[in-house]
């Protein structure tokens, strides 16, 4: 028995050391950490000012009075602690910070480089936590409560009347899930345009029939975006702004069900309207203590100090010599102390990696969208595209696959891939060999920057369509039918000629010419040794005039190996006439009376001839448009 209990005082002993040792270890942990937050972080993020605790025992002041007064309420976020551990006013927590990148000078930029730049961490409310923006931007990691103190720091840095909202929003919002909404890339993509409409059709058959589960937590999911004001800068309606997404909403819009209460760098403001039917009938006016309970009484907020920057420049215009003395002064209760976090400096290797690890995955409806960072796969993707034919996109067969690249020595900038119709498209930037834009089925240059103004190429297996822009020969299209497949001739060196069998090219109208003198279409037909000549229209006529030669086998060609199709008799005769009578103007005075008769016997003759034809043309113009004559020779040996 003694034996046993040493034993038990021994193990009693030993997990005695071994917590003690674990102890030890928690408490270096701790200590490390500490030293490491008192280094990376200044005195402001550990400690409070006298202005800051002050502020806090407002705030306490202010939370136990709308806690008498609005017990169905829940409680506001006002103080919450940071990344140091320490209570901090939310609006001290905003620090206004321009940047000098182009990139964040408008609120796209700043809303696109917030969405993309961070990673969203599940709230858990109420939110206990509220992370500085350096903190975050460091981490990278964020709730949507510092996704928006970041994004309304940065806007209230480039001069736009920006506030965080707390307040409830819809599921798909508030846990980033956009597998139900389309990809704006489609929608805003035109060269994508028909397969847009494709695929809305498809979703229109197929997800009628099929609802959402109803959300039993709508209502109750805590969220925060960004409101910005109309008034500053070029902005003329009040919207909204989804820092998780970067997106813009109108402020009636049906994904944001209530707001708890706004605030900026200058004050904290409780919503007192009815939010029961969301942000439908909302007024913005802050001013009006009536539809918003300020926190801070007689602060000055951000129109106030337009105001009277305005009234000193007036002022300044307007002075005289002589200043009058101001006879009342007006003390303010309390004005919202400066920041406590450091200035928010954005360096452009942030603008360029912009996604956590370089790359980012979203989810869409029936679609996957990829994006990278430059230099970051060998192959100068940025964008990937995945559309699916069905919802599951890990099981559903994939329907089409575009790729947006850059930085690529060939000019490659799009490649589309759809896996339904098995084709391949590629379009290329200016400045590709051959001028060329666009590489699949149908292959489109600069048809100016090309000698034979090329502005078009289609193929298929047997045959080759080109079309053309401004050429002096008014060509504008040419068809080369082959007979063997073009895919088999990559290893084969065969003459053109034994390979095409019908060769098209067609004309623009040419003003200068006649009609019947104005080829419209010429076709060649290799095989059988002949080519075809069709004229354009004449007026009121709807049939062409054709020729038709044929290479003769065994002798030179002549004018028997021609088969004409002329239109209107009285275009050879009145051609004749006008030759003649020409002839007759240059030798008129050199002219014997005998070759004046023969002038005078052939301009009667003529001008008979086209009379009766004309008067037999007028005769038929009721029921007959034209009038035409066939004539056909054949040679023989």
């Amino acid at each position: 028995e003694f034996f046993v209990k040493v034993g038990i005082s021994e193990e009693s002993e030993k997990k005695r050391e071994q917590k003690a040792k674990f102890l030890t270890e928690i408490i270096c942990m701790l200590s490390v950490k500490l030293c490491v937050l008192s280094l990376s972080n200044p005195e402001s993020y550990m400690t409070n000012s006298v202005v800051e605790t002050r502020l806090l025992n407002v705030a306490d002041s202010f939370q136990r009075q709308y806690t008498v007064l609005f017990p169905d309420r829940k409680p506001l976020l006002l103080c919450p602690l940071n990344e140091c551990g320490v209570k901090k006013f939310v609006s001290t927590t905003l620090q206004p910070s321009a940047s000098s990148h182009c990139e964040l000078q408008t609120w796209q930029g700043c809303a696109y480089f917030v969405a993309n730049f961070l990673s969203l961490e599940l709230l858990e409310p109420p939110p206990k936590h509220l992370f500085s923006p350096t903190s975050v931007l460091r981490t990278r990691r964020a709730t949507c409560f510092e996704f928006a103190t970041l994004l309304c720091s940065l806007l209230l840095g480039i001069n736009y009347d920006a506030y965080c909202v707390s307040g409830y929003a819809a599921k798909e919002m508030c846990l980033l899930d956009q597998s139900q909404f389309p990809c704006p890339l489609l929608d805003s993509d035109v060269k994508v345009g028909f397969l847009l409409q494709l695929y809305r059709n498809i979703f229109c058959q197929e997800e009628d029939s099929q609802q959402q589960p109803e959300d039993l937590l709508r209502g109750l999911r805590v969220h925060c975006w960004v409101l910005v004001l109309a008034g500053s800068g070029s902005i003329r309606e009040n919207f909204f702004i989804d820092p998780l997404t970067g997106s813009s909403y109108p402020t009636d819009s049906s994904s944001f069900l209530g707001i708890e209460s706004v605030w900026n760098d200058l004050n904290y403001h409780v919503n007192m309207q009815d939010c029961r039917n969301g942000c439908v009938r909302l007024k913005f006016d802050l001013d009006n203590t009536n539809l918003w309970e300020p926190v801070l009484h007689g602060a000055t907020s951000r129109k106030q100090l337009i105001l009277d920057v305005l009234n000193k420049k007036e002022n300044r215009m307007i002075s005289t010599e002589k200043e009058v003395p101001c006879l009342f002064t007006f003390e303010r209760v309390f004005e919202m102390p400066r920041s406590w976090v450091t200035f928010i400096s954005i360096h452009e290797k942030d603008l360029e990696t912009l996604w956590p690890d370089g790359k980012k995955v979203t989810f869409y409806k029936k679609a996957k969208l990829e994006k990278f960072a430059p230099y970051l796969n060998p192959d100068g993707v940025i964008t990937r595209l995945t559309t699916y034919k069905h919802q599951d996109c890990e099981c559903a067969e994939v329907a089409m696959v575009k790729e947006w690249y850059k930085h690529r020595n060939d000019s490659l900038e799009e490649r589309e891939v759809n896996k339904l119709k098995d084709s391949t498209s590629e379009r290329f930037k200016y400045g590709r060999r051959f001028q060329l834009l666009c590489k699949s089925q149908q292959m489109e240059f600069s048809s100016y920057a090309r000698p034979d103004y090329l502005a078009r190429r289609v193929w298929s297996t047997n045959e080759m369509e080109e079309f053309y822009e401004g050429r002096r020969d008014f060509l504008w299209y040419r068809q080369n039918e082959t007979s063997l497949k073009l895919l088999k001739l990559k290893n084969k060196s065969l003459e053109a000629n034994s390979n095409e069998k019908t060769v098209v090219e067609r004309f623009h109208r040419n003003a200068a010419k006649p009609a019947n003198e104005d080829v419209a279409e010429r076709v060649f037909l290799v095989s059988e040794e002949q080519f075809e000549l069709t004229y354009h229209l004449m007026d009121h006529r709807f049939i062409p005039s054709r020729r038709i030669l044929t290479k003769p086998l065994f002798r030179k060609f002549s004018n028997d190996c021609v088969s004409t199709f002329q239109v209107s008799i009285n275009v050879g005769d009145t051609r004749e006439l006008h030759a003649k009578q020409n002839q007759y103007r240059r030798n008129h005075l050199t002219m014997t009376e005998k070759q004046l008769e023969e002038y005078q016997c052939f301009c009667s003759e003529k001008t008979t001839q086209i009379k009766a034809t004309q008067i037999r043309l007028n005769r038929y113009t009721p029921t007959h448009t034209h009038t035409r004559t066939h004539t056909h020779t054949q040679w023989t040996d």
